[in-house]
């Protein structure tokens, strides 16, 4: 059982920067990868960015150069920072944690969601 928790979202204006922030709590031992996934109306779910526990990155292309994800290993914690942000950004962002069992099974724990509008 892992309960994640979103912050940071809003309303920007073209051109402007917004931090995301995913703090994971209850079963967080043996967290392999975070990320950040966004689902924009009518479009299907689509990943953004994703940083292993050995801080190992992964980025869309759409959002390379802009974005950058970071984790805290210690503060179960992730975050994403967005810069030169567009109306394609538009979203609701998820955070994402993949969790490995002892038996060696991952399972996929989802945050409730965080909505980012760029907007003039």
């Amino acid at each position: 059982q892992v309960q994640l928790v979103e912050s940071g979202g809003g309303l920007v204006q073209p051109g402007g920067s917004l931090r995301l922030s995913c703090a994971a709590s209850g079963s967080i031992f043996r967290i392999y990868t975070m990320g950040w996934y966004r689902q924009a109306p009518g479009k299907q779910r689509e990943l953004v960015a994703t940083i292993t526990s050995g801080f190992s990155t992964n980025y869309a292309d759409s959002v390379k150069g802009r974005f950058t994800i970071s984790r805290d290993n210690a503060k179960n914690t992730v975050y994403l920072q967005m810069n030169s942000l567009k109306p394609e950004d538009t979203a609701v962002y998820y955070c994402n944690a993949r969790r490995r069992n002892t038996a060696g099974v991952e399972y996929d724990y989802w945050g409730q969601g965080t909505q980012v509008t760029v907007s003039s």
